[in-house]
This record gives C-alpha cells, sequence and structure tokens, in this order.
C-alpha cells in the first residue's frame, strides 16, 4: 500500500490545522503495525490530541497503543514535551556551568539560563531536537515512525531548522577549535597546565554529537527511500490553497511528498446537502489534480460517529487500503 510502504522508516503527516492529521498519521501506524510492523507514533503539535484520540495518558517516553493481529506487530505512542526538553537541556548545562566557573558566577549563570527558557525560537529548538532523537530511537528499535505534526507553517519552520543548527553548530566548534590553538600555544608560553581539560572535552563532544544529530536528521528528511511527507486537507478553499503553499515548501526543500490525502469526502448519495458538498469537493480536486500532477492523491470517506478508540482507528485504517487514488 501506498502509505505504508514497507522501505520507508519515517513519515512526517501535516497540514492544517482541524484536517485529520491526528487520526490520520494513528490509522496509518495502525495499518502498518498489522501487517507485522514495529511502528512509533509521534506527535509535534503543542495541542496534543494523541492521548484523547487513543483514550490513554500518552507522555514524552513511548507507551504501547497497541499490539493488533497475528503477525507480532506493536504500535507504540508518545507525545513531545517541549518544556521537559528545555528544562533536561538546562539543567545539564547548568552542571557544567556550575563545574567549570568560580561560584562567585554561578548566580549570574543561572540567570543566564532563565533568561535562555524563554528565548525567542527555544521551544522550536527544544521539539526539533526531540525529533531528531525520535528519528534515531525509530531507526534502533522500530520499523517506521509517523510524525503527527503540528500545523502547516510551524512544521515547515521545523523542517527548515536542521540544517540552520548544524550549520550554527559547526560555528560553535569552529570557535572552540580557535580558542584551544589559542590555550595551547600560551601554555606553551606560560609552561601552565590546562584547567579543565576534560571540560572542554565534554563540551566538546556534546557539540559534536548535537552537530550529527542534526545533520542524520537533515539527510533522512531530504532522502526519498528513508522518509516522505503525507499533506493532509480537505476539499473546500483554504485548505486547498495552503496544501499548494506547503506542497510547493516541501519542493523546495527537498522533501518527498509520498501523497496527498483529501479526509472527510462527502458521500454523493446520501441527501442533496451532501451531494451539493460533493459537487464543490470534486472541483477541489480536479483543481488539486491538475496544480499538482504526478502525486498520488488518496481520497478518505467521511465516516459516522466520533473517531476515538483502537475500533474507530482500525475501521479507518482499513478504509486507507481500501481508499481511491
Amino acid at each position: 500500500m501506498l502509505l505504508t510502504d514497507p522501505r520507508r522508516r519515517i513519515l512526517f503527516i501535516g497540514g492544517k490545522g482541524g484536517v485529520g492529521k491526528t487520526s490520520l498519521a494513528s490509522a496509518i501506524a495502525l495499518a502498518r503495525a498489522r501487517e507485522g510492523a514495529r511502528v512509533l507514533v509521534v506527535s509535534t503539535d503543542p495541542a496534543h490530541n494523541l492521548g484523547h484520540l487513543w483514550e490513554r495518558e500518552v507522555g514524552d517516553a513511548p507507551v504501547r497503543l497497541a499490539q493488533p493481529g497475528a503477525h507480532g506487530g506493536t504500535l507504540d505512542g508518545m507525545e513531545i514535551d517541549p518544556e521537559a526538553t528545555i528544562e533536561r537541556h538546562l539543567s545539564a548545562v547548568e552542571q557544567t556551568m556550575t563545574r567549570l566557573l568560580p561560584e562567585r558566577q554561578h548566580a549570574e549563570a543561572r540567570a543566564h539560563l532563565e533568561r535562555a527558557r524563554h528565548a525567542p525560537g527555544s521551544h522550536e529548538a527544544a521539539v526539533l531536537e526531540r525529533i531528531a532523537e525520535a528519528a534515531e530511537l525509530g531507526e534502533r528499535e522500530y520499523d517506521l515512525v509517523v510524525f503527527d505534526t503540528a500545523p502547516s507553517g510551524h512544521t515547515l519552520r521545523l523542517l527548515a531548522l536542521p540544517g540552520q543548527l548544524a550549520g550554527w553548530t559547526e560555528t560553535l566548534l569552529r570557535n572552540r577549535d580557535r580558542s584551544e590553538r589559542f590555550s595551547a600555544a600560551m601554555r606553551g608560553l606560560t609552561g601552565k597546565a590546562d584547567p579543565a581539560p576534560s571540560a572542554d572535552a565534554e563540551l566538546r563532544r556534546l557539540l559534536q554529537r548535537r552537530r550529527e544529530r542534526f545533520e542524520n536528521l537533515q539527510r533522512a528528511i531530504t532522502d526519498s527511500e528513508r522518509a516522505g511527507f503525507v499533506v493532509v486537507f480537505t476539499a473546500e478553499a483554504l485548505p486547498v490553497a495552503e496544501t499548494l503553499e506547503v506542497v510547493d515548501t516541501l519542493t523546495g526543500m527537498r522533501v518527498h511528498i509520498v501523497a496527498l490525502v483529501a479526509n472527510r469526502r462527502s458521500p454523493a448519495d446520501a441527501g442533496e446537502l451532501l451531494h451539493r458538498r460533493r459537487v464543490m469537493e470534486d472541483r477541489h480536486l480536479e483543481s488539486v489534480r491538475t496544480k499538482i500532477p504526478g502525486t498520488p492523491l488518496v481520497e478518505v470517506p467521511l465516516v459516522a460517529g466520533e473517531l476515538t478508540g483502537f475500533a474507530a482507528l482500525e475501521n479507518l485504517a482499513a478504509l486507507l487500503v481500501t481508499s481511491p487514488r
């Protein structure tokens, strides 16, 4: 099946807010798990709905959501908590700084870290760090990681960040190199020993690990055999307009678009009101096919009842397998 290609290891599900991304991300993950795969679905949206959808507690570490079928597949879920990520990061930095700095500077250092906690971009960097960690976890322990992403604009900014942060970290490393060479020259002239060589080595390891993590994520995002993006929309004017913009931006970023998913398609034979909506939707989908030729378009019908719980998601997963293209 197109959306559960076993060769793919990372799948991003994105689109305008309110079009059903979380439900479809879970259904795609469940369909793959039913085939026998180990799947992790990760919510990156600050307004988490994954736990509500599955009717259970989901947090910042993977928890078992389902073990469907007889093929041994499993489905785990997690919701990224940027605040917890920032707290862990700042705590580790504080421990390092208190080892390196004299005690009289500790209060100033803590005040600096507190300002960093609320600095512009800290939330996005924390989310990206956890996305990179989840991608690495997926490579080690899962066959597929499905990212249920925040609304389009936020997600596109995140996808542009790995290369930027990797370059920023590389600049830090180059500055460390220059500083270390200067310090080595001064030690040679004065004969004094380096007061904290182990701390310098630890800092270098942390920076290198961070650079490698972002570089690996950047490579994965732009590798069409490893990763892909599914754009979800409803066949209405505003979601369609945003979808066209998202596809254009992703193409410019060299991100492979696996498919477009038109969600909640109105039935044509359920009364005059829904029939008229179906005709309007058909016009919008024809426009999408014309403007984005060559990209598969999957149509998912409107379903009765609420999409919560395992049974409802299992039904949606079955619909995805049989939906028209």
